[in-house]
């Protein structure tokens, strides 16, 4: 009767400690949606700049977005953050990426921009990669219009 129930506590405990390791790494992924564009100037050509936000971004830990210098540059910044965020338009194409974000509100400003006289995509997603654990968040499609 002990050993059964040294037995039983021992699954229990496993049990838990799996549970716990499991939710504790599911994060969802981002809930996608276009705020607005706007127009700017860039070397005498007009740009417009497509503006997005992810709805869930505070489900997601700040040490995802710290500097993270053991990890590989992101061009001359030696201190990019653990997490990129790339847009891609509906095809796979990608059209900007982030990799200096610092905190999960930052999610809020995240853009790409094409020429005023470039039809932009329907919809584009956003991926996230967790260079640490190698783990990417992919969106939802987003309309580029409101």
């Amino acid at each position: 009767m002990k050993r059964l129930l040294q037995l039983c506590v021992l699954f229990c405990t496993l049990f838990l400690a799996t549970f716990n390791a499991a939710s504790k790494s599911a994060l969802p992924n981002p809930v996608l949606y276009f705020t607005g564009a706007e127009y700017f100037t860039s070397n005498g050509v007009t740009m417009v700049r497509y503006r997005f936000d992810v709805l869930n971004k505070d489900a997601y830990p700040a040490d995802m977005f710290a500097a993270s210098p053991n990890l590989p540059p992101c061009g001359a910044n030696t201190k990019a953050s653990r997490t990129w965020v790339d847009i891609y338009d509906q095809t796979g194409k990608r059209l900007y990426g982030f990799c200096a974000l610092g905190k999960p509100g930052d999610l809020n400003g995240i853009w790409f921009a094409l020429r005023e006289d470039t039809v932009p995509p329907s919809y584009v997603y956003i991926e996230m990669n967790d260079r640490q654990t190698n783990t990417k968040y992919k969106s939802n499609l987003a309309d580029t219009t409101l």
